[in-house]
């Protein structure tokens, strides 16, 4: 299955891209376009023949019925007996989605609208705290109970017109600490994100914020809501039922921000625009399940990736929005892409012939210019980069900040596939008075390899829709690779075994244990931290 496409990867590492542009119309040929977003990928090493072979690959893995299968709501992840129905949270269609033979939409669409009653009341003042209307929401989580809010949040700054949103994951006191400083707890609304609601790093923080709420507010649990399923525990801590909002299980962490784990910025924006986040998420799972493969979106996305990968061996992706406002967005895809397809065995538990996800990193333009592009631009290493751009910007009085981020985005893709040869850094070195050995010497340093593949996500403004869009996309490239890759995109065993270790290290930190069952090293780092407080 893999042979043709390592063989053809092999072939294609010494390509020259620019090469490829001068016959046919290379650049609309290797784009993909949907509702005005343009994905180009004719800045890569791949020819029609590659692009037939990566095709082959995608139907010889069933991807087409692998997606309709999780779209009709199967247990696709199938190490923990689940269904995949993240779509199903942005379903405004009121189509059915059955799971197990129930038709689960009429509960998602319920509490969708038990949220927006609440967020409504919330943003209004209908609903106050102990001292009046709420001015601050702090929603407490970590992973996917908080990488998908923050993301959101700040993608959609323009939008936010409500009480002011904080965010604390870590467990680090630091982060609480810092957060609630400035507030006040009687109008501060703390929502906690845990759908167990044993989640050790959040319930630690959620405590704390308690403690803090009640030094102020007579009643303290009566200014939290919690994003939960587990009702016995959101009751003992005080919470009413009315402000606890449940969801299946067949949503996962990282996929969640579409229904209650997204509260915290319907409360931002309001219902409305949130839904239209929703409609967008929606109209990007339609492409997607009724395109061919050749000119679907995500497809394209997920096989330009696996090219990459797993074809030419590069290890990492660079992810760069040249859009402040999304400026949490490579962290947000690290733990999609990441999390999700960091495995290496397959579904039947057997060893993957091929590695697994890459390393998926990133920071805005311009910023990365500034830091770490020099490595992409002239290291060792080949880094495949992924730009995002908009059209258009949100601030007209500053249209010419926006016409030179562009310049910069599209000039690093292009100065990544031409590079500069050495008798072009000669020749400009020569121009300034250097000769013999010097002028090579220094000549040498200017050199850009080039030939460095990219892609280019381009869309006309970054909108509630537009975001929805781009998220949805990403979430389903990372199926369309998990597929490919024989693996299940959708659990994460991998997390478990720090988690248990650190439950087993918290009494040896205090004392209370001897630690006999850990390693010297371990032992000796305790001993270091035991001795210095």
């Amino acid at each position: 299955m893999w042979s043709e496409i390592e063989k053809r990867g092999a072939a294609a590492k010494n390509r020259n891209i620019t090469e490829l542009f001068q016959s046919g119309n290379r650049a609309t040929e290797f784009s993909v376009t949907f509702d005005d977003i343009l994905f180009d990928y004719s800045k890569t090493q791949m020819t029609e023949e590659d692009r037939a072979a990566l095709l082959s690959l995608a139907e010889t893995a069933q991807v087409a019925d692998r997606r309709d299968a999780m779209f009709a709501g199967e247990k696709i992840n199938d190490t923990e007996g689940r269904a995949v129905l993240h779509t199903a949270l942005r379903n405004l269609s009121g189509t059915s989605v059955m799971v197990e033979g129930e038709d689960v939409m009429p509960g998602v669409l319920d509490t969708l609208t038990r949220m927006e009653t609440f967020a409504a009341a919330i943003r209004s003042g209908d609903i106050a705290g102990a001292g009046g209307a709420y001015t601050d929401v702090v929603n407490i989580g970590i992973g996917g109970s908080d990488l998908g809010p923050v993301m959101a949040h700040a993608a959609l700054a323009p939008w936010c017109d409500g009480p002011r949103v904080h965010y604390v994951s870590n467990v680090d006191g630091a982060h609480i600490h810092d957060t609630l400083k400035h507030l006040d707890p009687a109008t501060t609304l703390v929502i906690v994100a845990s759908k167990t609601f044993t989640t050790i790093e959040t319930m630690t923080n959620a405590e704390t914020a308690k403690t803090w709420m009640a030094g102020k507010v007579t009643d303290p649990a009566a200014q939290f809501a919690a994003l939960s399923t587990a009702a016995d525990l959101t009751a003992e801590f005080g919470i009413d039922p009315s402000r606890v909002f449940g969801f299946a299980d067949w949503v996962g962490g990282r996929y969640s921000v579409w229904g209650p784990i997204g509260l915290s910025l319907m409360i931002a924006i309001g219902p409305d625009h949130f839904r239209d986040m929703l409609s967008g998420a929606h109209a990007m799972d339609m492409h997607f399940c009724g395109t061919p493969l050749p000119d679907n979106m995500p497809v394209m996305l997920a096989l330009t990736g696996i090219w990459h990968n797993q074809g030419l061996g590069h290890a990492t992706r660079a992810v760069l929005p040249y859009d402040q406002r999304l400026l949490r967005l490579p962290a947000y895809l690290q733990q999609l892409e990441m999390e999700s397809n960091g495995k290496s065995v397959s579904m039947d538990g057997a060893a993957l012939p091929v590695h697994s996800g890459p390393v998926v990193w990133g920071e805005p333009g311009t910023n990365g210019q500034h830091a770490f592009y020099q490595l992409i631009h002239q290291g060792t290493r080949v880094i495949p980069c992924e730009f995002l751009v908009a059209a258009k910007g949100h601030e007209p009085d500053l249209a010419h900040h926006h016409d030179l981020l562009v310049a910069n985005c599209l000039a690093q893709s292009e100065a990544l596939m031409r590079g500069r040869s050495l008798e072009e850094a000669t020749e400009i070195m020569r121009k300034k008075g250097l000769t013999g050995a010097e002028l090579d010497r220094q000549a040498r340093h200017r050199v850009f390899p080039g030939n460095r593949p990219s892609t280019t996500l381009i869309y006309p403004q970054l909108t509630p829709r537009r975001l929805g869009q781009i998220v949805a996309l990403y979430e389903h490239r990372v199926f369309v690779e998990g597929v490919i890759l024989g693996i299940n995109s959708f659990d994460q065993w991998g997390v478990e075994l720090g988690k248990e270790l650190a439950k087993s290290l918290a009494p040896v930190l205090a004392g209370t244990d001897a630690g006999a069952d850990k390693d010297p090293s371990t032992m000796a780092l305790v001993h270091y931290v035991q001795g210095h407080r």
